[in-house]
């Protein structure tokens, strides 16, 4: 059985799944250095991504849609079919100025009792010279599947919870037995996910002009790294627990409207904006925490295992404690656990119809390979072996942009798209800020080998999608301060020989010659982009003065001068 899977709105992404092993993963974003969360608005692109993985229309047994909900977001819940039309500006695959419609499944289940696996069965998937059959999902059940589907809770047939917290939902639990059927517990709160977002564009460095904000998915992270210039304020807990219990009527829209009310209940307090964000950041956890705990011990499942999906879930402070809340002995969060992985959600919920697999094979380097490009003008190539890779990093303490084999699943670069770098100099996680054009107080992320990191990060277990908040070792955090954030955390990624071959052999030669398994990683891209594509796009950026790709080293002829 061969299954395509299509996420068509933004994160547009199109996979194809052979049997339960993932073949592929392309998301629009990392396609010419398309713009972050990238919509799909030419079907014909999915038959496009097919042809260039020599797949025929004809190979595929099922194509599967990630459902998303209404044209009116009051109706998200509620609507059958969304027809997309020219809200969306989506076109045709044959007649390419003709917008046409396409009817998907819900974004999350109108009731507790409605089935989250409902597949809708449709006609008019416009491929090629003619209309094609498929199926369609539930947004929230391509977040269920796509966390469980990759877990090794179902590799190893065990149940689980999946707790899903998207932008456009409330944080919803659900259970999920070895046999792939789901059980709705339904919300812990009435707080949908863009809350966190649309807060804080009302202060700090985020603030819009008036008193409406609007979703943006490029917030959430920059939020995640600002807080760590407040300091907790507990008393504020309960000005925001009142003003829920007063103020709220309706899920949308309430966002703005809670941060509105905020703003007049504590005006000329002189409370700061860096303590009001992160105070409210640590709100919401200890929500999550509380009634999560609630939920858990009225059910009482006996189970000790969580999964984590929803575009929240790319919170790592919030996962690690989860992790560190005493209720679970293993927590799971997938690298695309937003909407990147919702066309993969979508094919596993037809694995879940259509076979007997309850579990997905799978690689996070499972994306586009690096497009083989001529030596763009001004740059010399020639043979670099991972050796000399770690040398050049040792001996020259600059950035290279490593762009290796197949692109990351996901949002964050994980090796095969970075930036890579030497950990030691005190400017070096400015200098790297700073030539992609990011806020200073942004942070810059370690690898390490996964058996030495508890050498130098507390917990240190391992950590593969960069998913959970570490602490460096005290004694360590002046030797390698360009991974430190400012709270004395690190965005750990830790590597093994299996993972990434390549990336573990650099670590260890970088190890040989300067005591310390660790490097520095940020995604190569241009700012506000998916990651490069090929050597030219790096080429292009003009940032740096190396790129290393695939055993080859581009070297730039003329030298920027990196300050």
């Amino acid at each position: 059985m061969i299954t395509c899977g299509i996420k068509l709105t933004h994160d547009g992404t199109v996979c194809v799944v052979e049997g339960n092993t993932l073949i592929f993963s392309v998301e629009m974003e990392k396609i010419d250095n398309n713009p972050r969360f990238t919509e799909i608005v030419d079907t014909e692109t999915v038959k496009t991504i097919l042809d260039w993985y020599g797949y025929k229309i004809a190979d595929i047994d099922y194509f599967s849609i990630d459902g998303w909900g209404g044209s009116n977001a009051d109706a998200l819940a509620v609507q059958p079919r969304l027809e997309i039309g020219e809200e969306f500006n989506w076109l045709s695959a044959t007649h390419r100025n003709e917008k046409y419609k396409l009817g998907v499944g819900q974004y999350e289940e109108a009731g507790m009792n409605m089935n989250v696996l409902k597949e809708w069965n449709m006609q008019g998937l416009r491929l090629g010279d003619r209309t094609r059959e498929y199926n369609s999902y539930l947004h929230v059940a391509s977040h269920i599947l796509s966390t469980y589907y990759t877990s090794v809770f179902a590799k190893k047939r065990i149940d689980s919870y999946v707790l899903v917290w998207d932008g456009g939902m409330y944080p919803r639990l659900y259970y999920v037995d070895r046999s792939g059927k789901i059980e709705n517990m339904g919300p812990l709160f009435l707080m949908i996910g863009n809350i966190y977002t649309i807060f804080a564009q009302h202060f700090g460095p985020y603030k819009v002009k008036g008193t409406f904000a609007k979703d943006d998915l490029s917030i959430a992270g920059k939020v995640m790294a600002y807080i760590a210039n407040g300091t907790e304020r507990k008393e504020l807990f309960q000005v925001f627990d009142d003003i829920f219990n007063q103020c709220y009527s309706h899920p949308m829209g309430f966002a703005n409207v809670f941060a509105n009310e905020f703003k007049k209940r504590i005006e000329g307090e002189g409370i700061s904006d860096e303590d009001i964000l992160c105070s409210f950041h640590y709100y919401l956890e200890n929500m999550i925490l509380q009634k999560l705990k609630k939920k858990i011990h009225r059910y009482d499942r006996n189970c000790r295992n969580l999964s984590v999906a929803g575009g929240c879930a790319l919170n790592i402070k919030w996962n690690s404690a989860l992790l560190n809340s005493g209720l679970f002995d293993a927590v799971y969060v997938s690298p695309f656990p937003n909407d990147s992985g919702s066309a993969i959600g979508a094919a596993c919920c037809s694995l879940y119809h259509h076979s007997e697999h309850r579990h997905l094979d799978w690689s996070v380097y499972s994306g586009n390979e690096v497009i083989d490009s001529t030596p763009p003008q001004g740059w010399v190539k020639k043979e670099c072996d991972v050796n000399h890779l770690a040398k050049l990093l040792f001996e020259t303490n600059e950035p290279v942009v490593v762009l290796n084999g197949r692109a990351e699943l996901g949002p964050r670069a994980l090796g095969n798209r970075s930036i890579i770098a030497a950990p030691f100099h005190p400017n070096m996680k400015e200098l790297l800020n700073k030539v992609k054009d990011r806020e200073q107080y942004r942070p810059v992320s370690p690898i390490c080998i996964e058996e030495r990191a508890q050498e130098f990060f507390i917990p240190g277990y391992p950590t593969p999608f960069m998913l959970f908040d570490h602490i460096i070792k005290e004694e360590w955090r002046e030797k390698i301060p360009a991974v430190m954030h400012l709270d004395n955390s690190a965005r750990l990624q830790t590597i093994n020989q299996n993972e990434n071959p390549m990336l573990y052999q650099l670590l260890k030669e970088f190890e040989c010659l300067s005591g310390v398994p660790i490097l520095c990683n940020t995604s190569a891209n241009f700012n506000g982009r998916g990651f490069f594509p090929d050597v030219v796009s790096a080429a292009k950026w003009d940032k740096v003065n190396y790129i290393w790709s695939n055993g080859y080293l581009y070297e730039k002829e003329e030298k920027v001068i990196l300050i």
